[in-house]
């Protein structure tokens, strides 16, 4: 009898922790009824495809079909106005450009198809339609940057550097790394197409950060509010490493010194600093913070990090606030009162 008793009491807890995990897992809305298929043009593959051509001809094809991107990937990617559009492109195909073809081939290789990707970035869209019906969905490209472009966004275009994501062990990366350091280069594989694609159409398109925030804190609560919007648009299996940009290390690092990081800025008075000079190391990509952690431990642009915390505190803390309303809200100090942010020591 014992035995059946803890044997029920089991199974109820173990169906409470399935219930909660499931509850915790959909708490995204029902976006079936969006009607929207997003699909990536290959402008790469056209492009290559095209050689061979004459040159007007081409030219005068990947201007029809691709307007304005293929005058921002000629004139200002590639080349510059001091050459016709035909030179630049006589340029790409010359016999003695090994480097395009070589790159194309590891392109393709990579990136046979963009199915999974077209799939998670209309899942993530979908969302961000539900939230904001009004919010312009514009041509997404893949292309070859050069190594220079990731996600170039234009009048309506989002560019994906295809060459900027090909997996952290490229071999064309380790000879680029005066150019592109390894620590941010190990973020260039596939899975960070759908974050990077999507941060950037929500910094550039949906909220711009305003001119008027310059203290560390107002650019702490607007980093923090990209990355809880981010959170909600998303697929669910993306870590938050990946959505910040972070190892599995650094992002244990801040949450083991949550407390630590917040006191510093106290105590260094660093929260009402509108000296960009002393701020940006907070807020700029790095391989560390100078100044915090042990033996270069620490993880980069942290404020950053600390913004989300806050952001997600606020939202915890203020359960009838809607995403809109957040975004919306200007009120960095209010964001921060209201979050009741205060880490506690980890024993």
């Amino acid at each position: 009898m014992i035995h059946k008793t803890k044997l029920c009491q089991s199974y109820l807890f173990f169906l409470c922790v399935v219930l909660f995990f499931s509850c915790s897992e959909n708490k995204k809305p029902n976006v079936g009824h969006i009607n929207l298929d997003i699909k990536i043009e290959r402008f790469d593959k056209d492009l290559y495809n095209l050689r061979g051509k004459p040159i007007q001809l081409t030219d005068s094809l990947l201007h029809q079909k691709y307007g304005a991107f293929y005058e921002d990937f000629i004139f200002k990617m590639v080349g510059n106005e001091s050459y016709t559009r035909q030179q630049i492109l006589q340029g790409l195909y010359e016999d003695k450009n090994k480097a395009y073809t070589h790159l194309n081939h590891e392109v393709d290789s990579v990136f046979p198809n963009l199915d999974k990707t077209e799939k998670a970035l209309t899942e993530t869209f979908k969302y961000m339609k539900y939230y904001y019906p009004k919010a312009p969905i514009p041509r997404f490209i893949g292309f070859l940057s050069g190594f220079a472009y990731q996600t170039p966004i234009g009048d309506n275009y989002v560019g994906i550097g295809l060459d900027m994501f090909l997996g952290k062990d490229s071999k064309f990366y380790g000879a680029l790394v005066h150019s592109i350091p390894l620590y941010v280069s190990r973020r260039f594989t596939p899975e960070y197409i759908v974050p990077r694609v999507s941060e950037y159409y929500v910094r550039e398109t949906l909220f711009k950060e305003q001119d008027e925030d310059r203290s560390l804190l107002a650019k702490m609560i607007y980093n923090g509010k990209v990355l809880y919007f981010m959170e909600q648009v998303v697929p669910n299996h993306l870590p938050d490493s990946v959505k910040i940009g972070y190892t599995a290390k650094q992002l244990t690092w801040c949450k083991e010194f949550e407390s630590e990081i917040w006191a510093f800025y106290l105590e260094n008075n660093l929260l009402y600093e509108t000296d960009y000079t002393k701020i940006q190391v907070y807020l700029s990509e790095g391989p560390f913070t100078p100044g915090l952690g042990e033996n270069n431990a620490s993880a980069p642009k942290l404020g950053v990090w600390t913004g989300w915390q806050i952001v997600r505190k606020y939202m915890k803390e203020n359960p009838e606030i809607t995403l809109q309303q957040l975004m919306a809200d200007t009120d960095a100090q209010k964001i921060l009162t209201k979050s009741k942010y205060k880490p506690k020591l980890m024993k």
